[in-house]
């Protein structure tokens, strides 16, 4: 985890601050000394981080206990690094799942981890972390990825990249929408759908749909605050999707809600 790199990087500022300050004195440490002194601040590094980790962990399974959730500290076999093969999967090496947990959200299977991998070396090496939120669809549906509007999205389009225009300018202006099968994809992003998508909670939220999940991806460490949120976007483009799209891959929702009774 960051919290324990981070906790290591103030040990080592620490002791290049005491041994300059210590040279400028004549008070720093020489020979053995300096060796020990060393060796303590990597001990208390680990012991620091392996503490912030402990700490951390403890947080998020009683956030779980409180919402009826599961916690686990990596992925219990569920394969959530390769959950989807667009972005943020399938980007760099060292491609590691943490702080999963999981449970349901308005009767979907719901999942919610930080996703961790490298790119670059050297002085290049660069470590990237999103927090990930997912629900699971009841059937495979074409990709469609939602994204914010931006540079990065200007300039993809410029290199050729797909971006549907739909019926909504406001829309068009917040969003880039990339679609291989269209007719589906103008399907599910229907107005009312469109509308949803605008309203402040969900403006700038990056989604995916892909197989049979739906995926939300932000930078940084898992935030449970966010989580709520985030899968309440996510059921809303759920919700939103007609019938005859299920249909059309192989699932009728009227028989769930007949099987429950509604």
């Amino acid at each position: 985890m960051r919290q324990g790199v981070r906790f290591g990087a103030y040990a080592v500022l620490g002791l290049v601050a005491f041994v300059t300050v210590g040279s400028w004195t004549g008070l720093a440490p020489q020979g053995g000394g300096m060796l020990l002194l060393i060796g303590a601040v990597a001990v208390l590094s680990a012991v620091g981080g392996a503490w912030l980790r402990s700490r951390r962990a403890a947080e998020l399974t009683a956030w779980a206990a409180a919402t009826g959730w599961t916690f686990a500290p990596r992925d219990p076999g569920l394969g959530l690094a390769a959950l989807q093969t667009g972005r943020p999967f399938g980007q760099g090496r060292s491609r590691t799942v943490t702080e999963v947990l999981t449970g349901t959200y308005e009767g979907l299977s719901a999942v919610s981890f930080t996703y961790t991998w490298t790119t670059g070396s050297g002085d290049e090496r660069r470590e990237h972390e999103v927090h990930v939120v997912a629900l699971r669809l009841p059937a495979h549906l074409p990709t469609l990825e939602v994204t914010a509007e931006g540079v990065g999205a200007r300039v993809a389009k410029a290199f050729g990249a797909r971006d549907l225009q739909l019926e909504s300018a406001a829309f068009n202006a917040a969003y880039r929408v990339d679609a291989p099968d269209a007719r589906t994809a103008h399907a599910i992003l229907h107005p009312r759908t469109l509308e949803r998508l605008l309203r402040p909670d969900a403006l700038g939220v990056a989604w995916r749909i892909e197989g049979t999940w739906i995926t939300s991806w932000e930078t940084g460490a898992t935030d449970t605050a966010r989580i709520a949120p985030r899968l309440g976007v996510l059921a809303a483009v759920v919700r939103g999707v007609p019938r005859h799209v299920w249909q059309d891959h192989g699932y009728d929702p009227a028989r769930d809600d007949v099987a429950r009774g509604t």
